[in-house]
């Protein structure tokens, strides 16, 4: 999923020291003080990244962050220069001025409010102005936000009294630290700039002004926001008073109450309540009352019903929102567990309105919702994460709660629909820090372990379901064409059979293929991305800013579409995959004269070959805010789409607009009800398959095992049998443990390169982002006491050594943003080069690469004595030092063809030309015997492959053929050349089809070409 890594809105902090009041301006009163400057903005405040005190500008994309300067202005309202900055934003972008965690907070206690000069474009936009409150430093404080709309020309002072300022729910420390507006422990603030419109900004003279009253230092919260209850019961809601710094109230607090509006009535389905609660002058901080709301059983069975608890507060500041109590629904179909879920669905569907509907459609980013109401005010059917959307802090029990809080709004819908929430653990559960993550899909392919591949996706879905978490965005089904292409390392492999034989990874998240383990704990919901085409598009096809491949166009026959893209597909459906989800890209058939039609779409793809024909019977999700690619405009996006088979439409930011063209569409006519209806059915069956009516909360039992070892075990097995050994000259691997080794390289010792990205953030980043063990770490577990010494940049001196290991290859990228040609290429950089060069011109050497895709080793082949494939190995660098110590054997076997250059490119098994470095299939082993026999041996083992075939004896078919293949491979050696490459690369694809007899017939042919 294009999941852009989504506003972490990192508003922070201030200067170190605040100037001393007598400094500051004489205009305040004698009953206020001065005003404290923040930001002058003469110079005083670097430009610089947190942990450290500075500026910073951030946003969604690369091209989002604003530039900023320090601009020298004759009308500067305050000293000579003012903060100025352009900005293009298309998602989102803005800055902050952060203070130093090393540091101590500020205290703004004693003022009103925070003021600053704006200079005003009057392009009537909002702008939102945010402050943090509290915890250990500003990336782990509370979000209060508000925002001014610029609706003025030249500069004008907006002054902000913190009652403006309203807790912001997404991007917190979850459940807040107090959700109170402390004042006393201030990190800072940011303000996001405008999107949609190419501007400037110039600002100047932040500052406290004013006094600070009571109503600043107090506040009345609630226990929560919403309160269920069985018909019957009485609620209790608990009234807290709490204050800055937990001093107590040096004014009386009262909170008048009463029930009023909302769905229930008074006397029939609850008793009606109003009264008044006085905390006095000396309450201590904390102090709570409670409220309780009675209600009434008539035996009739009902949706929920909503009471809603006014609170009128006098002397502190009032809730965000007042509570409300909800009867919870009874006695209806669709709540009973026992009946068949087709019955449950259409009861619930005949129930509901066309906008609860269409909410239940309708997909946001949990960092974009307005205010957690909104869930129930537009009836959200789904929130996702996107790559990086993460609470605060980013731990197991952060997750669950946010989770939790998020379902328990939904409880205040007529229906009480659960959410269904998604996250992308493409190779893990990703985004939460301290997760076990597996080697990306690519290495996935290279182990050629279907049951491996399983035990990924159930260590995967253990991990996410514990956090609350029902839905993965995961695997990714693309054929990989290209290695240009930035996703390359999320497809399995370049052969589709090969694709389609990891595709147990389904069973291991989802359990068994008629969805009766999906209820349990360690189980998610699967999807199958992206249909249809992604791994084929042409290089230079795309239109999507200054991506070269990713998001492009697929142009091929309908039988190269059929043999290659929609098998996997069909293979998932046969598996019973709950979700697909299409791709951001284009396809052309050849000889429909149709030209490209986006994925999101091609109504004759989704409805017509992968539910009608196909029988998926799962829902369709969109791609991250993907129908916006559809051209038209908004209108003709949700029509087109919704009527080309997509049942639940990932708009992140758009969701309220998303969900009233919905409703306009289908009252106008251009969408069917029977299209929503469908629609709805597909979701609500998945939602009543994972047992969410019955448990909306998450089930955090098995929190513990979060990156336990006996998982790691799993990934570290993974990481050892994903290793693909190219060359082996001379018997240099496996390492002895007696050897003294110099290791090099710039991913010799580096978690965040050999994770990958997908990792902690969508765009993953180098160093240690995570909890693992990288490759330097792993060697030295596994040589204890060896004399094992590192130099990145092999610049220590390289005598006295047996052997060299250099670990180069990529640094994290996600998406088209890897791209070839996108400031990417497939070479090592100057500095890896520079350190095979040295080390393996000192000594016997092995090169690792760490990588998404193979890279350009050329000429340099002949230097390195051994050459392993390592792709992308996740956490456990302890894997990958089992093999290179011998502890397992190299097993693993290219997933994709080897380049000897660009040029080259595409290339693929299967190619009528085809002489590539090293073919598909390739992969040398270790600590085990190859057979011998030559001719005569092979002779044999096709006599037993036919006979496997024929008796479908297939674990005796793909030994036989494997035994063949270790035997060509040695006699092929390094002279690899197109009339050997091209018959081993086929036998492999062969091998994976079952067709044993032939794979050791073409296996033979190199054989005898060698």
């Amino acid at each position: 999923m294009s999941a852009r890594r989504t506003a972490l809105l990192a508003c922070a902090a201030l200067l170190t020291g605040l100037l001393p009041l007598t400094a500051a301006g004489a205009a305040a009163g004698a009953d206020e003080p001065a005003p404290v400057p923040v930001d002058t903005f003469e110079g005083e405040v670097p430009f610089a990244n947190p942990p450290a005190e500075g500026l910073f500008p951030w946003g969604g994309d690369a091209d989002d962050p604003p530039r900023l300067a320090l601009t020298a202005r004759d009308d500067a309202p305050q000293g000579a220069k003012v903060l100025t900055g352009g900005y293009d934003i298309s998602g989102y972008g803005g800055f902050t001025h952060d203070f130093a965690f090393d540091r101590p907070a500020h205290d703004w206690s004693a003022h009103k409010g925070i003021r600053f000069w704006w200079e005003g474009r009057n392009n009537g936009k909002k702008i939102s102005f945010e402050i943090k409150d509290g915890g250990a430093n500003g990336e782990a404080s509370e979000l209060w936000t508000t925002s001014f709309t610029d609706d003025f020309t030249g500069w004008k002072q907006i002054e902000i009294p913190f009652t403006d300022f309203t807790y912001r729910t997404d991007y917190q420390p979850v459940g807040g630290i107090d959700q109170v507006l402390g004042l006393t422990g201030m990190w800072g603030y940011a303000l996001t700039l405008p999107t949609g419109v190419k501007g400037d900004f110039a600002i100047d003279g932040v500052e406290l002004y004013g006094k600070g009253a009571q109503s600043l230092r107090a506040s009345v919260v609630t226990d929560a926001a919403v309160h269920t209850v069985k018909e019957g019961a009485a609620a209790d809601v608990r009234i807290s008073v709490a204050t800055t710094g937990s001093v107590p109230i040096d004014e009386p607090v009262t909170v008048a109450y009463e029930t009023a509006g909302g769905t229930a009535e008074a006397g029939t389905d609850y008793t009606r309540v109003a009264g008044e609660l006085t905390f006095p002058a000396g309450t201590a901080s904390g102090t709570s009352r409670t409220v309780r709301v009675p209600t009434l059983k008539d035996r009739s069975a009902e949706s929920a019903e909503t009471v809603p608890l006014k609170l009128t507060v006098t002397g502190a500041r009032a809730p965000a929102e007042n509570p409300q109590v909800v009867i919870d629904a009874h006695g209806l179909p669709y709540l009973d567990a026992k009946l068949p879920v087709k019955k449950r669905v259409a009861d619930l569907v005949s129930r509901l309105s066309l906008e609860e509907k269409a909410g239940q459609m309708t997909q946001a980013e949990r960092g974009a919702l307005g205010t957690p109401g909104d869930i129930a005010s537009y009836d959200l059917g789904s929130l996702l994460s996107g790559g990086g959307s993460t609470p605060t802090p980013n731990v197991p029990e952060a997750w669950s709660r946010m989770i939790d809080a998020f379902q328990l709004r939904a409880q205040a819908t007529r229906f009480q629909i659960p959410l269904i929430y998604g996250v992308d653990a493409v190779h893990g559960h990703n985004n939460l820090f301290g997760a076990t993550v597996m080697p990306h899909n690519i290495g996935i392919g290279a182990t050629r372990d279907p049951r491996l591949a399983e035990r990924t996706g159930e260590v995967t879905a253990a991990e996410v379901r514990a956090t609350g978490i029902p839905w993965d965005f995961a695997p990714c089904l693309c054929v990989t064409r290209d290695e240009r292409w930035g996703r390359s390392y999320e497809s399995f492999g370049e052969d589709p059979a090969l694709v389609k034989s990891m595709e147990t990874v389904i069973q291991g998240l989802q359990g068994a293929r008629d969805g009766r383990d999906l209820k349990d704990d360690d189980r998610v919901l699967a999807t199958a991305k992206h249909y249809v085409g992604d791994g084929g598009t042409g290089y230079g096809s795309s239109a999507t800013g200054s991506y070269t491949i990713d998001q492009g166009v697929t142009k091929v026959t309908r039988q190269e579409l059929e043999a290659v893209h929609l098998a996997p597909f069909k293979t998932a459906v046969d598996r019973g995959v709950g979700t697909v989800m299409p791709s951001y890209s284009s396809l052309d058939i050849i000889g429909d004269d149709a030209g490209p039609v986006k994925m999101h779409a091609d109504a004759e793809m989704i409805n017509g070959v992968l539910k009608d024909r196909m029988g998926f019977d799962g829902f369709v999700i969109s791609d991250w805010a993907a129908i916006d690619q559809i051209p038209g405009d908004h209108a003709s996006d949700v029509r087109t789409s919704v009527n080309a088979g997509l049942d639940m439409i990932m708009v992140p930011y758009e969701y309220k607009n998303f969900r009233t063209t919905l409703v306009d569409e289908v009252k106008a006519g251009r969408i069917s009800e029977r299209r929503v209806d469908d629609a709805v059915s597909r979701i609500l069956a998945q939602k009543f398959r994972l047992g969410l009516f019955e448990k909306p909360y998450a089930d955090t039992s098995g929190a513990s095992k979060i990156g336990s070892s006996a998982h790691r075990a799993v990934a570290r097995q993974a990481a050892a049998e994903s290793q693909v050994l190219l060359k082996n000259a001379g018997g240099v691997l496996p390492l002895k443990k007696s050897q003294k080794v110099y290791v090099a390289g710039s991913n010799a010792d580096d978690l965040g390169n050999q994770t990958g990205g997908w990792t902690i953030t969508w765009q993953g980043a180098s160093g240690k982002i995570t909890d693992g063990t990288t490759v330097l770490q792993g060697m030295r577990k596994a040589a204890p006491g060896a004399r094992i010494d590192y130099s990145k940049d092999a610049s220590a001196p390289t005598e006295g050594y047996d052997v060299g290991v250099v670990v180069v290859g990529e640094t994290p990228y996600a998406e088209g943003v890897g791209d070839v040609g996108n400031g990417n290429d497939l070479e090592l950089t100057a500095a890896d080069k520079a350190a095979v060069d040295k080390v393996c011109g000192a000594m016997k050497c092995v090169v690792l690469t760490v990588s998404g895709r193979p890279q350009l080793i050329g000429d340099r082949l002949g230097d390195i004595d051994a050459l392993v494939a390592s792709w992308l190995p996740g956490t456990e660098g302890d894997g990958v030092a089992d093999v290179l110590y011998g502890k397992r054997a190299f097993t693993g076997q290219l997933p994709v063809t080897w380049p000897k250059s660009e040029a080259q490119l595409p290339i693929n098994v299967g190619d009528a030309s085809y002489d590539p470095q090293f073919p598909y299939g390739w992969g040398l082993t270790t600590l085990t015997k190859v057979p011998g026999g030559g001719s005569a041996a092979l002779r044999t083992l096709a006599l037993v492959a036919a006979k496997a075939e024929r008796l479908g004896a297939d674990e005796a078919g793909r030994a036989a053929v494997t035994k063949a293949r270790l035997l060509v491979q040695q006699r092929i050696g390094t002279r690899i050349t197109p009339a050997t490459a091209k018959p081993f690369a086929d036998a492999d694809h062969l091998l994976l089809t079952g067709r044993y007899k032939e794979a050791v017939a073409r296996l033979t042919t190199a054989y005898k070409s060698a």
